[in-house]
């Protein structure tokens, strides 16, 4: 059974850390959450075990742990405005490999290096992380961090990280597959890699992140940018591009000669590139495929041949070394363009794509289709992260890979000699190299065991029933990885396997481990870019295969989500802490769930919610969630559903009372006072169960369901001699709803298993479509779709599209957002008032279809919160707005403008429509239950809303026909 409030637990964890620094506090004693010490910075001196000692953040000095020695500290340092010089070479500085000489066979080696400098006059890095440090703002800099600074960005060591995070690309088609661990990022000292100019400052003015239109990472709907008006005498007897073979790993095992011809073909089965084109080799015989073309080029060489028969034939210029890298090539076209019956317009045609081809072509001369994206995504990723959020980053910060690789497999085009490479890494203290069983603890063999394949591990079980062939047999017999890797762990726990370790590594070879501070800070970045858990870097390689495509919309910043640091570590704990709580609850592990709910709950008691209004001030509507007390309120109201499925119903009532207590405006007031009513009943107090019900419809916070469930609470709980009074809402809330009744022969007739009919056809089928059966025939020949909220929902942002992407600061922080932050808050119609009652009134007198489809044509396939673009197609759209009508289709969209948190959910699942002639119908929406449902508060909720609309309403249910 899901608890309440695990799924939104687990969406807000998101991908769960390897390495959680609470969790030692978790299973001692309540953690001081919100201290001004900087976790990460915690350290216990070999000589006392039990004396904490921390890094000052000002001189870099050891302190001892105790507050008012570190607040006596602190107040020194910041009297005598000095400051910790950083001299330490950052990460990104290490150079690991020779750069290869630039010559036309190497053409990757373009990309080995990127140099950024900051002038002197200009404020770096480490000087903003020092002022940020000073309290009293002054700006005293060291004479060695102002100085100007050159850094060396190598491939080899971007690689390392970016290139095991995003494993392989399965084939061209885009199908990915994704690595699922965390890699890569430095701290503070990494932060000069970036080199930006005008650095922010705690309060950012007006400040709006722009598509990067010089790179191939730019969001922008054209990445390749158009260079010149077509000119209609042109000569079009030749084109010549300079361009490269990509994808080589995904093509025929073809050796390559300099000079060797060959041609260009169109792939018209590529399912994911409609322009896709393949370079094949030039033979008498069968051509062998060599790759393709880049699809920026492709995109305006396609048209050429396929409007205009061109044909495109070339020759390689250079080979390079490694057999995966991007291979050059010179391609022109062979024959005369065929323009048919030549017009002007054709021929303009024909000039457009022709030069844009040549601009494609020399843009990628500089920024080449090569694995350095990876590279770039992660240096796009850092730039706007610390161009935003520097000042919550420290020195000390190191960025590394908790998992194992086997450096076998690391092999990229972009890393000359990875060896060096790791070795760099090494010495840097950056990862951990294993080369001899020396180094190897007993702990780190599982680990080592999870980079071998299932074949290796059989080999290996096989080799150890050679030599322990006792051990083995009485092992378990299964065929997982994890069943092969137990039986092996099983072999060396016996301690009749001594040499299991040396085995491993004769499989592994050599290993690098990545230190646990690494995903640590990489979590941190990725979590300030993306502001949440589900996201990472592979959403930019879905945007650069065009599987997704983000909204154009601007980011103005006026405000920091985390001003202070210790908010930030203060929140981090708190993801932490429900993290823990989840896979407690997956382990069944209730002592753990349980103090995860003490030390929520501790947090909270100690929290004052006038502490929200001045952290986010005139934002503290929809960024109250990146608090530390929003994060433990979910895992308390998660412990709250636990706790009353174990019956313990006293505690439950607790922490409903405590969420009540500290949080007086919140959305989910409405279920905490609806849980503690019903709670309070369970253990016999009626009293108290109807007062807090009646409180709870006074307050404002208590919406949709929650409403109708308290009202009609208060309709069974009031009654004399308890209350002699009859509600005034009591003839609204039990209005009848028009029932119809539909019989069915049923499949099955078992309790607890979702009720399965047959259908007219003989098909089987569910509720939903016998009862659309019956309206389309008998019920009155309705059109219609199974839908409940979704089609509610698409049209409601088609409609509301440019409101819901208006420039509005603050709401929109990153390029990978479908919806802005506030959408789920009142302060969306708050802040849009006058746009989105502008916009029902057009919808009201009429305007609705005309608006969908203009929405539909400008922005189909791109991903919006709540469009589901192949769920629905636009006839169907727009038969349904047709005969909604305006009236009622307006006053849908203004209760999904100024709530939609509470009514996304619960419409009816049938909307039907049916025509009288060409420009009028009407709708009818339906709510289906089966022989064992019933209508949940939502639902009633909505059916109410939907008949003070004007709407006709029905529920239909379905039940067994008699034998």
């Amino acid at each position: 059974m899901m608890l309440k409030g695990r799924e939104s637990l687990i969406r807000l964890i998101g991908r769960r850390r390897r390495f959680l620094r609470c969790r030692s506090l978790i299973t001692t004693s309540v953690p001081q959450i919100g201290s001004k010490e900087d976790k990460d910075e915690v350290s216990t001196e070999s000589g006392n075990g039990d004396e904490v000692w921390v890094d000052c953040p000002v001189c870099g000095k050891k302190v001892r742990g105790e507050e008012p020695v570190i607040n006596s500290h602190l107040d020194k340092c910041l009297a005598r405005g000095t400051k910790r010089k950083l001299s330490q070479c950052t990460l990104f500085q290490l150079k690991f490999c020779t750069r290869p000489k630039v010559t036309a066979s190497s053409i990757e080696s373009d990309l080995t290096r990127t140099e950024f400098s900051s002038s002197a006059n200009d404020h770096n890095i480490y000087d903003l992380a020092s002022e940020m440090r000073n309290s009293d703002g002054s700006n005293n800099k060291d004479e060695s961090s102002s100085s100007s600074v050159s850094l060396t960005l190598t491939t080899s060591t971007c690689n390392i990280f970016t290139r095991n995070r995003v494993n392989r690309v399965e084939n061209l088609d885009g199908l990915l597959e994704f690595d699922d661990e965390r890699k890569l990022l430095s701290g503070e000292k990494s932060m000069q890699i970036v080199g930006l100019e005008g650095f922010p400052q705690h309060q950012i003015s007006d400040d709006r992140i722009d598509n990067i239109t010089s790179s191939p990472l730019s969001l922008s709907k054209n990445r390749t940018p158009t260079c010149v008006e077509p000119l209609e005498d042109d000569d079009n007897s030749k084109i010549l591009l300079d361009t490269f073979i990509v994808g080589r790993k995904f093509a025929d095992d073809t050796e390559l000669i300099i000079g060797a011809m060959v041609m260009l073909s169109r792939d018209f089965e590529n399912v994911k590139d409609s322009n896709a084109i393949k370079v094949l080799t030039k033979d008498t015989g069968h051509s062998k495929e060599l790759g393709f073309i880049p699809r920026e080029l492709a995109q305006y060489v396609s048209p050429l041949i396929d409007n205009f028969q061109l044909r495109f034939e070339g020759h390689i210029t250079s080979i390079p070394q490694h057999p995966h890298a991007v291979v050059p090539i010179q391609i022109y076209s062979s024959g005369i363009a065929s323009f048919g019956e030549k017009d002007s317009s054709s021929l303009q045609e024909f000039n457009s794509f022709r030069i844009n081809a040549v601009c494609a072509a020399e843009f990628s001369k500089t920024h080449p289709p090569i694995s350095a994206k990876y590279q770039q995504n992660l240096l796009l990723l850092l730039k706007e992260v610390l161009k935003i959020n520097a000042h919550l980053f420290t020195e000390g910060e190191k960025t590394l890979l908790r998992p194992w690789f086997r450096t076998a497999s690391i092999s990229y085009a972009e890393i000359c000699d990875y060896e060096e490479a790791v070795k760099g890494l090494s010495e840097a203290e950056c990862v951990t190299l294993f080369k001899s069983i020396d180094k190897l603890q007993i702990g780190d063999l599982k680990e080592v065991l999870d980079v071998l394949n299932v074949g290796e591990l059989r080999d290996l079980l096989c080799s150890l029933n050679k030599s322990h062939k006792k051990i083995v047999q009485n092992s378990d017999h299964g065929t997982r990885k994890q069943d092969y890797v137990a039986r092996v762990l099983g072999a060396y726990g016996s301690g009749l396997c001594p040499n299991l370790p040396s085995m491993i590594l004769g499989k592994t070879g050599s290993c690098i481990r990545i230190s646990a501070s690494a995903e640590s800070v990489f979590w941190r970045a990725e979590r300030l870019f993306f502001l949440n858990g589900e996201q990472d870097l592979s959403a930019f390689l879905l945007v650069d295969l065009g599987i997704v495509k983000y909204p154009a919309y601007n980011c103005i910043f006026t405000d920091q989500i985390f001003p202070d640091r210790s908010d930030l570590l203060s929140y981090e704990e708190a993801i932490e802490v429900a993290q823990v709580m989840d896979e407690s609850l997956d382990e069944n592990n209730n002592e753990l769930v349980s103090r995860c709910v003490e030390i929520s709950a501790s947090h909270v008691s100690s929290f004052v919610e006038e502490d929200i209004s001045s952290h986010f001030g005139s934002m503290a509507a929809f960024l109250s969630c990146f608090s530390a007390s929003w994060v433990y309120s979910k895992v308390i109201l998660l412990g709250v559903s636990f706790l009353e499925h174990e019956r313990r119903y006293k505690d439950a009532i607790d922490l409903l009372k405590l969420l009540l207590l500290k949080f007086k405006s919140d959305r989910r007031r409405g279920y905490w006072t609806l849980r503690l009513s019903i709670d309070l009943e369970h253990v016999g107090c009626l009293d108290e169960s109807l007062e807090v019900a009646e409180k709870g419809l006074l307050d404002s916070w208590v919406r949709a369901g929650s409403i109708v469930a308290l009202q009609r609470r208060v309709l069974r709980l009031g009654k004399p001699p308890r209350r002699w009074k009859t509600p005034s809402f009591s003839n609204s809330v039990n209005r009848k709803i028009v029932e119809v009744h539909v019989q069915g022969r049923p499949v099955n007739c078992k309790t607890g298993v979702k009720n399965v009919f047959y259908g007219e056809d003989g098909e089987r089928c569910g509720v939903e479509e016998l009862a659309l059966e019956y309206y389309a025939g008998e019920g009155g020949f309705w059109q219609g779709v199974h839908t409940e909220s979704g089609i509610w929902l698409t049209i409601f942002g088609l409609l509301m599209w440019d409101i819901i992407f208006a420039d509005v600061p603050n709401v929109f922080r990153t390029k990978f957002q479908t919806a802005p932050l506030d959408l789920e808050t009142d302060s969306f119609y708050e802040v849009r008032r006058g746009l989105v009652e502008s916009l029902l009134d057009k919808i009201e007198h009429g305007m609705a279809e005309e608006l969908l489809i203009m929405s539909w044509e400008s922005h189909v396939g791109t991903a919006c919160r709540g469009v589901k673009w192949d769920k629905h197609s636009l006839s169907e759209l727009r038969a349904a707005v047709t005969c909604i009508g305006g009236p009622c289709l307006a006053s849908i969209c203004r209760n999904l403008a100024q709530d939609y948190r509470s009514w996304s959910s619960g419409m009816p699942d049938l909307l039907l429509w049916r025509f009288h002639d060409d420009y009028r119908g009407e709708a009818k929406l339906v709510e289906v239950k089966g022989p064992r449902d019933r209508l949940s508060e939502q639902q009633r909720a909505w059916l109410l809303f939907l008949m003070d609309c004007g709407f006709n309403v029905e529920v239909c249910k379905v039940s067994h026909a008699p034998v």
